[in-house]
This record gives structure tokens, sequence and C-alpha cells, in this order.
């Protein structure tokens, strides 16, 4: 019988997704059965913003994204020091824009 506890997982990063992709602006939304992040990239004087990415989780691997996200955040205070939030206008319950833009514009 194989020893599976032994077996390391594989992972791939190709190339065009190890570039990245920027994003200034994230939006939440979620269900009863998943959690949808949205990354958008917003540049001041643009018309439209654009969603670059969609990522589609179970809420079991959003908390522990959000986990993973604090604890790195702690840990790079840590190293580099607080890191400072400009103060930025709350338009809803789930968006903080990162520019002063008016409600609707975005």
């Amino acid at each position: 019988m194989a020893d599976n506890n032994n077996q390391q997982l594989q992972i791939e990063l190709k190339p065009e997704v190890a570039e990245g992709t920027y994003s200034n602006l994230a939006i939440l939304t979620h269900s009863s059965s998943e959690f949808v992040a949205d990354f958008i990239q917003m540049m001041p004087g643009m018309q439209k913003a654009q969603v670059r990415s969609r990522i589609i989780m179970a809420p079991e691997h959003a908390k522990r994204l959000l986990m993973a996200l604090q604890d790195n955040v702690k840990k790079y205070e840590q190293q580099f020091g607080t890191i400072r939030l400009q103060q930025v206008q709350q338009h809803d319950d789930r968006t903080i824009a990162p520019f002063n833009i008016k409600q609707g514009e975005a």
C-alpha cells in the first residue's frame, strides 16, 4: 500500500501567470455556497474600470485565504513596518475605492 501522507503536491507556474496581474480594487460577494473575488484595475481619468481576474472559491477556502492574508500582513509589518491606509471614501458595504471617484463612475 502506498503512503499517501508523504506525497508532495506538484505545482506548475506558467510564465504568463507568473507575470501576475495588477489590481488596485477588489469587489467581494458571496452566496451560501461560494465566495467571488473580482480583482479590478482602476486608473485615474479612465471611464471604466476593468475586471482583470475573478476567483471563485468555497467558503472554507475563503476563510483559509483570510487567515493566510492576516498571517502574511502581520509578518510583512514585523519586517517592514506598519502598512498605512490612505483615507478612502466607502461607497457601499462591499467596496472601498482607491481613487476619489463619485458613486456610479466605476
